[in-house]
C-alpha cells in the first residue's frame, strides 16, 4: 500500500508538539481540497468579470440577507475563516433585496456597519429573526431591538434614515445586478469566481474553498 510520508514529522512532534501536527494536517486537507475544486462544479468563472474595489487586495464579497436562514448557518464558518484570512484579502458583505421587505434588513446591515457594530451584532440579528421571530425589517422594531442591545437609539435612527443610506442600498442593488445574483449566500472572489455552500458540499467546507479560490485569484493577478 502506498503511503504519504512526512520524513520530519517525528522530530517535529518531539520539538513542537501536537500544534505542528494539526497545522500539517490542516495544510494537507486544504491542499487536497484545492486540487479537487473543479471549475463548473465547486465554482464558476464569470464570463464577464467585474471590476473590484479593493486595489491590490483580493476582494471577497458575500452576497447575503438577514432574511436567509442559510446565511445565518454559514456565519460561524465564515467568521472562523475571517479570523485567519490572509493580509491581502479585503472582505465585504452586500445585502441582497429579492423582495421589498428585505430592503429594511439591508438598512439594518448598513446601519450596524456604519456604527461599528456589525461584526458583533450580526449573529444576534440572525438569532432574533430566525430563532425568536422578530421582524427587524420593520424600522421601529429594529430601533427598539438596537436600543435593547445598548445602542443609542437616536444614532441608529439617524443613520437608518440618512441620505447616505439610500446610496448604500442603491449600490447594493447595482452590485447584485452586475453579478446576476440569484440566490444567497453567494460568494464572489476577486470579481470572477462564484461559489456557494451547496457547490462546495457544506458550510463547513467553505473556508477551504475560499482559501483555494483566493490562491487561484492571487496566481492569476498580474505580477507587480
Amino acid at each position: 500500500m502506498n503511503r504519504i510520508r512526512f520524513p520530519l514529522l517525528a522530530n517535529r512532534m518531539a520539538r513542537g508538539g501536537m500544534a505542528f501536527v494539526a497545522a500539517v494536517f490542516a495544510l494537507v486537507a486544504t491542499g487536497v481540497f484545492a486540487q479537487q475544486l473543479a471549475e463548473g462544479k465547486q465554482y464558476l468563472r464569470l464570463k464577464n468579470p467585474q471590476p473590484v474595489e479593493s486595489g491590490k487586495k483580493i476582494e471577497v464579497i458575500e452576497f447575503f440577507s438577514y432574511a436567509c436562514p442559510h446565511c445565518g448557518e454559514l456565519e460561524p464558518a465564515l467568521q472562523s475563516w475571517l479570523k485567519n484570512a490572509p493580509a491581502d484579502i479585503q472582505f465585504k458583505r452586500v445585502p441582497v433585496m429579492f423582495q421589498p421587505r428585505w430592503e429594511g434588513l439591508a438598512k439594518v446591515y448598513y446601519t450596524l456597519e456604519a456604527l461599528g457594530e456589525e461584526s458583533k451584532l450580526s449573529p444576534d440579528v440572525f438569532t432574533a429573526i430566525h430563532g425568536k421571530g422578530a421582524n427587524l425589517g420593520s424600522d421601529q422594531e429594529f430601533f427598539d431591538w438596537a436600543a435593547s442591545k445598548g445602542l443609542d437609539r437616536k444614532k441608529v435612527e439617524d443613520m437608518y434614515k440618512s441620505f447616505a443610506m439610500s446610496g448604500k442600498v442603491n449600490r447594493a442593488r447595482q452590485l447584485a445586478g452586475a453579478y446576476s445574483i440569484q440566490s444567497v449566500p453567494t460568494i464572489i472572489v476577486d470579481g470572477k469566481f462564484v461559489t456557494a455552500s451547496d457547490k462546495v458540499g457544506s458550510h463547513a467546507m467553505m473556508p477551504a474553498a475560499l482559501d483555494a479560490l483566493v490562491a487561484l485569484a492571487r496566481a492569476e493577478r498580474p505580477k507587480s
